[in-house]
């Protein structure tokens, strides 16, 4: 025998309601910017990205960039065109769309259809779009580089089809381009999406060079003033982080000034190892696991711990 369950509101009769009204009417009434009230008239910023479109976004992406492993996997080269092209034809929609929002959140126009943000989010998203075959060019060589830089590894295919890291960079060198062509919000969302799905916390503003590759990955951090040169490999637990937080005259951080480590090409960082603040890491070096590092180093470098007595 099936039951109905059934929702109700406060109301005189239900005996929750001495408790419940006060700590509704208290949330209600605060104002600490937790919380987002539609004005009377809607305005440009009432409009908000949706995280599931944005997800939804990436992952008709990945199909793009790599059609026949995911999406449809019997695609002959005339189906994998029109697949291609139609899913391109959706995802533009959906991006210019979710561009229009995010361009809207931070936007004071109080008309419910700005022209502004409505012109600009159609031509970031047509820029965005044509960066592809780019992005698609450099994801090739971090594939390629986790098939060479991982004995496990039995072809490019698994990497591509089951490593978290190459996940990971997919989703960071799209954010990077939006956040290249000053696109506010859809970066984060999109470089969180893959945080949560694979521990590897990227963010969008860092500088990665071609032949990428992040083994295992879990707990990976590199922080948003990050510069990696080309034919870069980390492993588990590395940390690209910032040294300490520069304040102005009322003490508040400073934002966006270079504040995270260089790795120039050719570098190995093993796992656990943290680099603190703008140093450098030469060309060729290697950075043996759980290092604590916050001086520049020279290239050929093989910093490891002092061994234990």
């Amino acid at each position: 025998m099936k039951t109905k369950t059934h929702l109700r509101s406060p109301s005189c009769e239900d005996p929750t309601a001495p408790l419940l009204s006060p700590v509704v009417e208290a949330l209600c009434q605060q104002s600490d910017g937790l919380m987002r009230r539609a004005p009377r008239a809607p305005g440009c910023r009432f409009a908000l990205p949706s995280p599931a479109a944005v997800v939804e976004m990436v992952e008709a992406l990945r199909q793009v960039l790599f059609p026949g492993y995911f999406g449809p996997s019997d695609l002959t080269d005339e189906a994998m065109r029109f697949h291609v092209g139609a899913t391109l034809d959706r995802v533009l929609q959906t991006i210019e769309e979710q561009i229009q929002r995010g361009l809207c959140f931070t936007c004071n126009e109080e008309s419910p259809n700005c022209p502004s943000c409505a012109e600009r989010a159609h031509e970031l998203a047509c820029r965005f779009i044509s960066r592809l075959p780019e992005v698609r060019r450099l994801l090739a060589t971090d594939v390629q580089a986790a098939y060479e830089g991982d004995p496990a590894a039995t072809s490019p295919d698994e990497a591509i089809f089951c490593y978290p890291g190459v996940l990971a960079i997919l989703c960071y060198r799209l954010a990077h381009e939006l956040h290249l062509l000053g696109v506010p919000i859809i970066p984060r969302m999109i470089t969180e999406h893959a945080h949560g799905a694979t521990g590897i916390d990227i963010h969008p503003g860092a500088a990665i060079g071609e032949r990428f590759f992040i083994d295992h990955g879990t707990g990976v951090v590199i922080g948003e003033t990050t510069v990696i040169g080309r034919n870069v490999r980390l492993y588990q637990g590395v940390t690209l982080g910032a040294k300490s937080f520069p304040l102005d005259s009322d003490g508040n951080p400073i934002k966006g000034i270079p504040r995270h480590p260089m790795v120039e090409d050719d570098v190995i960082i093993y796992s656990g190892a943290t680099i603190l603040g703008r140093v450098t890491i030469g060309k060729g070096s290697s950075i043996g696991g759980n290092v604590w590092l916050t001086e520049s180093v020279p290239p050929g470098s093989r910093v490891t711990q002092t061994p234990s007595r």
